[in-house]
């Protein structure tokens, strides 16, 4: 009893996902610092901004709005004794540091 996407329409799905290529480009820190400007202000992400300017198709989809960091086994530690959790908290570690980004805008804008 099959429920929902068929198995081969999945990995369909999957290998085109695949055969897609990462490009980075160097141009610079000005035309980089721009793009990501251009994409702040129109509420899209960089890569979708690049994507404009190639006159690409974006992805149809809406993009959540969030910031990313990558931490390491030792950021956790650290952040754990900052917020005085446990280190395998992770979740607990993820809320509170996103209260902190939270309250530094409000620090920065009081009204």
């Amino acid at each position: 009893m099959q429920t929902g996407m068929s198995t081969s329409s999945k990995w369909d799905k999957e290998k085109a996902g695949v055969r897609a290529i990462q490009m980075a480009f160097d141009v610079g820190n000005e035309v980089n610092q721009q793009i990501r400007l251009e994409a702040l202000a129109q509420g899209i992400n960089p890569s979708d901004r690049v994507r404009q300017l190639l006159g690409l198709e974006m992805n149809a989809r809406p993009v959540r709005p969030r910031l990313s960091i990558s931490l390491s086994e030792r950021d956790f530690v650290l952040l754990a004794e900052r917020f005085a959790v446990d280190p395998a908290d992770r979740l607990r570690i993820r809320q509170l540091a996103a209260e902190k980004l939270i309250d530094h805008l409000q620090e920065q804008n009081p009204d």
